[in-house]
This record gives structure tokens, C-alpha cells and sequence, in this order.
């Protein structure tokens, strides 16, 4: 039975799609490795290594296998690792001549790493695809968008105007860095691996070409990249891998934390789709909880643990580690389970996100024009120098704040002569006017659009 939220019949679709599962399902990765030896006897027959009758004959019989898992989870349970008692079906299989040739000159790490890139591939292709999408909808959202003033906050307090299309430019670029980081990982976390015992490739004789020209064919057959040197003790790939899909939840752990304070009912900025009883309660009727934003919140926290059990991971002794690498065969697969889950939600988050207005000009307004106060300020400055105006206007903003509800901003400073005798009411009133104080939001949101991805 599941015992984890990424495969459990309640949780399971929530932290997860059917289709990253069906990349890293057990009998998938079995296959990936049955994969790897048929084209590794692929590329030793065409580098003469052994007999492309004995490859022909491998790869063909591979193609109909029906392997026993049964017996294969009890004797990986006795190994240790899945290899030997996969290799003794296949060889079994193959015949007593083209069977002797299966995993010719290999290690087990050889076939699990090299079977697990060519998951992680799988799966980087499913991230890249959900992260354009994502772009896309953000990219509509930011078009929309781009004139619909808010209140920009800091430390949860109102800060300047922003607007929300600039707001959401934001999240945007951090996608598109994403989007470009994938395509330059992909030459450095998608090798080949084929070193034998040690990584020498010793196992293939004296002649130094003859391993090397077996790896480079090898990648070839798997479409990967070959590297200079074995890496199975060099762990930086698949550490970065990871470390790439804690940066993307990191990115959809912001854009949740955002959407679930917006969402708050005193704030009512956004919501998420309504769906009958989506984020409904068993007690309150009348709640609407952001489901998705919490569930990525959750897999964003995932992501950033999973990325640090793979960096401790590098920490491989001598030429095999000793039990290091067990962590990538957790951290891995729920990593990527996890990730493209969250992007799963974030797209459905935002691709019906319900954007109020009117909420949001009305909180931009309810602070009686205090979210424009440095824009006074720095107008003050120019006649009476920084300090002094900031002195200024604070007292002013502590006047507004302290005063009736009806006192706002601009009535303060209108009463205020040191500021009067310098800064026309007119002009006053184009300062405390939110709109006239966006600074460069909209030149970067269209610099956003403007850019285009790898």
C-alpha cells in the first residue's frame, strides 16, 4: 500500500500528476534499465567490442520480456540493488551465446544512473513544457494588467504604488530564468554513464580508445551527452538538478505566499478558481481556502529538503560511495513528483485567477494617500534637502495617521506652510495622486514581455 502523499490514493493528485508518476514508476525505471543494456550491447557490437548477432539478438528479445518482479524485489531486497538480479533474467532470456554479452564490461551504478537520467530528461521535458505554459498565462495576466494600480507592500505594510501587472511581471521573470537555466543544465546533467568497477573501463581491455569510443557510441544509442570522465563519484549533476526544482518551487512558493494574503477577506485582492467545494470546510460553510497555493507552499519546502539530502549526496568516498547515493533514489523521483504537482497547481491557480479591481483600488486608497508620501518627499527635498523634508513629511504622515478617518495626507500638508511656501497645492495634489507615482513598473513590465526565452 502507498505510505507517501506523492502516490496515495488521497493525497496523490494533489502532490503529483499521473503523468510524472508514470516517468518514475518502478517498472518504469526497470525498463529504463533494461534500456540501458540493450543499448549498451548496441554500442559495443558497433565498436566491435562483441557480436552485433549477440546485440541484434539482445535487443530483440529484450523488446518482448516479461520479467518476473516478484523475483526481482525479493533478490534486490538480498543484493542490495536491482542490476544483478535484473541481468540474470535478461541473460536467461538471451540464450546461453547472446546472453554472456548482456552487461558486458558494466557496473550496476552504471545502468541505475544512466537509467535515472534518462528519467530525469523524461521529467525536465515535463517541468520545461509546465513552465512555459506558466509563462504564458503570466504573460496574458501582465498584458491585462499592466495599468491596474495597487498597493505595493513591504514587511506586510502598504510601501509605494505598483501595479498588479507589474507585480506579476515579476513572477514572470523569475520563470523565464528558470526556463533558461534549464537549457543550460541540460549539457551538463544529461551523461552517459559507462565506467565499470572503477570508472576506468579497465573491464574493456588494454586498448585506451576502444572504452571511450563504447561510451561515446553508447550515448549516442540513449541520445545523452558523453561526458570527459566517468562521473558516478561526482555527484554535481543530479545535486543540480535538484537544486534546479527547489529554485522553481522556491519561485511558486512566492507566488502562493502572494496569492494566499491577497486572497485574505480583509484584503480580497484575488482569489483562486472557484470550483464547487474546492477548499470548502466541514464545519464553515462559507469557506473558499486556497487549496493550491498551500499545496505549493508544502512542495515548495519538499523541494528545498529533497535538494539538500542531494548535495549531501556529493559526499562520496573514493571510487563508490558507501551510501550516499541511496539518497538520490529517494530525493530524485519525489522531487520531480513533487515539482511538477506545484506547477500543476500554479497553472491552475493562475490560469483562472479571479483578479478584483476594486479591491484593489480601494486598499491603494485606504491609507489617505500615505503610500505616496516619499513622492512628496523627494519633491520637498529639491528646496530643503533630504533629511529635512523626510522630518517633514513624517510628522505629517503621524498627523494623518492619528487623525479622524476623513484626514488624509494631502489635507495635512495643505495646513503645513514650510511645505506650501515651496510646493504649490496643485502640485501637492499630483503627488498624492498614486497613479502619478509608478516610477518604471510599466517600461519593465513591457522590457518582461519583450524578453524571449532560450
Amino acid at each position: 500500500m502507498p505510505v507517501s502523499a506523492i502516490d496515495s490514493l488521497l493525497f496523490k493528485n494533489l502532490f503529483g500528476t499521473e503523468n510524472i508518476r508514470a516517468i518514475f514508476d518502478d517498472k518504469a525505471f526497470i525498463q529504463r534499465c533494461v534500456d540501458v543494456e540493450t543499448a549498451l550491447a548496441r554500442a559495443q557490437a558497433e565498436v566491435g567490442i562483441i557480436p552485433k548477432q549477440a546485440a541484434s539478438t539482445i535487443t530483440t528479445l529484450c523488446a518482448s520480456l516479461h520479467l518476473d518482479y516478484e523475483q526481482l524485489s525479493r533478490e534486490t531486497e538480498i543484493v542490495g540493488y536491482p542490476i544483478a538480479p535484473l541481468v540474470k533474467q535478461l541473460s536467461a532470456t538471451c540464450g546461453d551465446d547472446a546472453g554472456g554479452y548482456v552487461h558486458w564490461g558494466a557496473t550496476t551504478q552504471d545502468i541505475m544512473d544512466t537509467a535515472t537520467v534518462l528519467q530525469i530528461r523524461s521529467g525536465l521535458d515535463l517541468v520545461e513544457r509546465q513552465l512555459k505554459k506558466i509563462a504564458s498565462t503570466l504573460e496574458t495576466i501582465c498584458g491585462t494588467h499592466r495599468h491596474t494600480e495597487m498597493a505595493g507592500r513591504t514587511h506586510l505594510q502598504h510601501a509605494l504604488p505598483v501595479t498588479f501587472g507589474y507585480k506579476c511581471a515579476v513572477y514572470l521573470s523569475s520563470v523565464q530564468r528558470h526556463i533558461e537555466r534549464l537549457e543550460q543544465l541540460k549539457p551538463r546533467c544529461l551523461l552517459v554513464q559507462f565506467g565499470g568497477a572503477a570508472g576506468t573501463l579497465a573491464s574493456l581491455g588494454n586498448d585506451t580508445d576502444i572504452g571511450l569510443k563504447a561510451r561515446a557510441a553508447l550515448a549516442r544509442e540513449l541520445d545523452l551527452h558523453d561526458p570527459v570522465i566517468t562521473w558516478h563519484a561526482a555527484r554535481d549533476g543530479i545535486a543540480e538538478t535538484t537544486n534546479f526544482l527547489a529554485l522553481v518551487g522556491g519561485t511558486l512558493g512566492k507566488i502562493a505566499t502572494d496569492l494566499i494574503f491577497m486572497s485574505s477577506n480583509e484584503v480580497s485582492e484575488v482569489s483562486e478558481p472557484f470550483v464547487p467545494h474546492r477548499g470548502a470546510s466541514s464545519t464553515m460553510p462559507q469557506k473558499r481556502n486556497p487549496i493550491s497555493s498551500e499545496v505549493i507552499l508544502a512542495a515548495s519546502k519538499i523541494l528545498r529538503s529533497n535538494a539538500s539530502l542531494c548535495l549531501d549526496a556529493m559526499l562520496t568516498d573514493f571510487e563508490r560511495a558507501t551510501g550516499p547515493w541511496h539518497l538520490e533514489w529517494v530525493a530524485v523521483p519525489e522531487s520531480f513528483v513533487v515539482a511538477v504537482g506545484a506547477l500543476a497547481q500554479t497553472d491552475f491557480a493562475l490560469a483562472g485567477l479571479v483578479v478584483n479591481t476594486d479591491s484593489m483600488k480601494r486598499n491603494l486608497d485606504s491609507t489617505r494617500g500615505l503610500i505616496v508620501a516619499e513622492a512628496v518627499m523627494m519633491e520637498l527635498a529639491q528646496s530643503v534637502g533630504r533629511q529635512r523634508a523626510h522630518d517633514i513629511v513624517y510628522e505629517a504622515c503621524k498627523q494623518t495617521i492619528e487623525g479622524s478617518g476623513e484626514t488624509t495626507l494631502l489635507g495635512t500638508l495643505q495646513k503645513q506652510l514650510e511645505v506650501t511656501s515651496v510646493v504649490s497645492v496643485e502640485r501637492l495634489r499630483e503627488l498624492c495622486e498614486p497613479s502619478n507615482y509608478l516610477g518604471a513598473a510599466t517600461r519593465m513590465v513591457d522590457s518582461v514581455l519583450a524578453a524571449q526565452p532560450p
